[in-house]
């Protein structure tokens, strides 16, 4: 009898121990077998297998790279002719630090990205070269809020993110550089140069990436939505668009513009060409008209002379 007690003590005791190094990671719910180490609540990146620090952001990256996989392996997954927009979601490469590798493909097409993870230039094929992993240094977040009869306060408003910013996204308040609002948009500028962030220091772009996430109600928090409220009133979000400046200049060429950029560029290419050809012709009529009025007056002057 005594031994089966042995066995069941050791067995509580295991568990016990077992619970304790248990921990929920709040800041990312896309991870796996999360265990405490040295009091930080550590977990396995879905996907990647990276292992995250709970105490801060996750990687844009990686973030990424987890939503894919439960994307292509839950309920959701797609028939084999479905095509993705690899402008947006797309399965990243990411370095062992949790950055993206500056060149992304999918399959035989090929791309260069900033710190962000956007296309910075056009698609090639895989004998591509992206030299350097370029850096965003400004990040402007714009939001459209529904309409209502009256705008918000604007030093309410401009204080809710700056102070939301900071406390849920641990984001030094020196690169939230602008709120300013212009009834119904909101527009948020994170700024943050390679040279200002220092060691540790959580970077923008995974900032905007959580903040997207939050005001489109996808949170990556675990159980903790955001709601914009202003002065103790939810203000429902109708639209969110985020922009991307890089240190260095996106390289796309003619292809990559919008169809309406083109439509205009071919308008007035096509207005261009018919103003000359017009030209021509009224100047082609004018000639003729020229050359018969001579003619004219020499026939007369010959009668004349007759």
């Amino acid at each position: 009898m005594e031994p089966l007690r042995g066995a069941a003590l050791l067995l509580l005791l295991c568990a016990a121990a077992c619970a304790q190094n248990d921990c929920v990671c709040q800041k990312n719910k896309r991870v796996t077998d999360c265990a405490l180490v040295n009091g930080v609540c550590q977990c396995s990146s879905i996907g990647s297998g990276v292992i995250v620090n709970c105490d801060t952001l996750t990687s844009k990256c990686l973030l990424m790279k987890a939503e894919v996989k439960s994307t292509k392996s839950g309920r959701r997954e797609k028939p084999k002719d479905a095509f993705e927009d690899t402008d947006g979601l797309y399965d990243p490469e990411c370095e062992n630090n949790g950055v993206f590798k500056a060149k992304q493909c999918n399959g035989t097409t090929c791309w260069c990205v900033n710190t962000a993870g956007v296309r910075r230039t056009d698609k090639h094929d895989t004998d591509l070269k992206c030299n350097q992993l370029v850096r965003t240094t400004w990040i402007i977040i714009e939001i459209k809020h529904t309409e209502r009869e009256t705008p918000l306060n604007p030093e309410s408003l401009k204080k809710f993110f700056k102070e939301t910013i900071a406390r849920r996204y641990l984001l030094n308040g020196r690169y939230i550089t602008n709120v300013m609002y212009e009834n119904p948009y909101i527009t948020i500028d994170l700024k943050q140069n390679s040279s200002d962030k220092s060691a540790g220091e959580v970077d923008i772009a995974d900032v905007a990436y959580y903040f997207e996430k939050d005001v489109k109600g996808d949170s990556i928090f675990l159980n903790d939505r955001l709601n914009v409220s202003i002065d103790n009133e939810v203000v429902p979000i109708e639209k969110t668009v985020v922009y991307y400046v890089d240190e260095i200049a996106p390289e796309f060429s003619m292809k990559s513009l919008t169809p309406g950029v083109i439509a205009v560029i071919v308008i007035v290419i096509v207005a261009i060409v018919a103003g000359i050809v017009v030209l021509v012709l009224t100047r082609r009529k004018k000639g003729k008209y020229v050359k018969a009025e001579v003619k004219e007056m020499n026939e007369m002057h010959r009668g004349l002379n007759a």
